[in-house]
This record gives C-alpha cells, structure tokens and sequence, in this order.
C-alpha cells in the first residue's frame, strides 16, 4: 500500500466528514493520535471540543442554536489504562465497558451499526491503541451495505507491530454528496511526524476551510505514557 502524507489523503475532499489517525512518530518512541470532526449544516457546526479528565467530549459552541444532540454531543475520546478509544459516536462508552468487563474492541462494535440519519446511513468509525511498549492498534467502520438501513457491514483492521512514521487514517465519507457516500476500502496509510504541533496543522490545514470544525490530537510516549495534547476549535 502506498504510503501518503497526510496533506496528500485529505486535501481537495472537500468533506470527509469526521476522521481518526493512529500512528507512530519516526523515532519510534511516541504514539500520536487525530480525531477531527467536520460539519454543513447549523446543527454540526456548532460544535466545541472541551477536554474531560484525560479524554474528550463535543459540546455546543451556542447552546441556543443546538437543534438536536443525539449524535452530535458524545466523548470522543476515553482512556483505560494505556489504552486509549477514540470513536465518532456514543460507541466510545460501548467500547469503554466491553474493555471494563475484559471483553474486545470487536465485541463491542458488533453490538452497534451505523448512525440512523437516513438516507447517510453515517458510518461509526471507531480506534482503539495500546500506547505502551506493547503499542499496537485497530481501526473499524460499521456501515450500511450500498444504503440499505436493514444491512450493516463491519469491517476491522487489526495492526500489530506498526511500522514508525506511519499511521492510518479513516474517515466517515469517502467525499461531499446527496446522499453522502461513506467511505469505501482500507484505511488509507500516512506518514507520520515526530512534533505534535507540526502533526497537528499537517491534519488542521489539509482540512477543507469552510466546513472543519474541530481538532484533537495527542502524542503519548510509550515509554511512560507521558501526554500532550491540542485541541484547535474553529468556533473559538
């Protein structure tokens, strides 16, 4: 597979809707993360991504212009231990209390489907990462055969020794449309830098202007489990 920079898989989409990276820095020593959330009408774009403990959460820029918070308002971002869950959806707690109880990133997911906003379908698209010495990670997308709301596909992508200065990158929608066409294949590979500021506007600045609304990306060292994070916000 060939291996993209991140400007090179994100530029000229002028919406791929929300996203997830997990990666490894070049030297080997640090896991980084993205999730970053997009948005065309009101409703999505008017977003904030507010840190909570040592993960993440969505919540109305203005609350007066909040419309409807069921699949706009949720925790991004959750951590156990050294591992970390990032997810577009309320699947992060699915995920969070299958890990609790000793069950699996997958068994979680396949107790979920896609979003119900027909005629979308939006796919949940989900990440999961050991960021220890152990550093491994997995990807999947549960999402509706060919727009059929009675068809669900799951798709699990499983990486065990990540090679460094890559990472892989998964997105809801393969690009715009009416109605939006989820995203088709593997998660697509990219490379990776060591800094988490030039991570962070590599993702930032490849997204399209009028329609990105937040950012969250993390570093973690996998030697100790050290974190620095940003979280850039359009609306602030």
């Amino acid at each position: 597979m060939t291996t993209k920079t991140i400007e090179q898989a994100l530029m000229g989409n002028g919406y791929p809707g929300r996203g997830i990276i997990l990666g490894k820095s070049p030297q080997g020593t640090h896991a980084l993360i993205a999730y970053f959330i997009m948005g065309r009408s009101e409703n999505s774009r008017n977003r904030v991504f507010v840190r909570d403990g040592d993960g993440l959460r969505t919540q109305a820029f203005d609350p007066s212009k909040l419309s409807d918070p069921s699949l706009i308002i949720y925790s991004p971002v959750r951590v156990i231990g050294s591992e970390v869950i990032v997810t577009n959806g309320d699947q992060t707690d699915t995920v969070y209390e299958y890990l609790r109880r000793g069950e699996t990133f997958e068994d979680a997911l396949r107790s979920r489907t896609f979003e119900p906003d027909e005629p979308n379908f939006t796919p949940r698209i989900s990440g999961w990462m050991n960021a220890s010495t152990e550093f491994a990670y997995r990807l999947s997308i549960l999402k509706s055969a060919g727009g059929n709301p009675s068809s669900a596909q799951r798709m699990f992508f499983e990486y065990e020794t990540p090679a460094s200065g890559q990472g892989h990158l998964i997105h809801t929608y393969r690009c715009d449309g009416s109605p939006i066409p989820s995203f088709q294949g593997e998660p697509v590979c990219v490379h990776i830098p060591q800094e988490l500021e030039e991570f962070t506007q590599q993702v930032w600045n490849s997204l399209n202007v009028e329609n990105r609304v937040s950012l969250f990306t993390r570093r973690i060292r996998l030697s100790n489990g050290e974190t620095e994070s940003r979280i850039i916000n359009k609306n602030q």
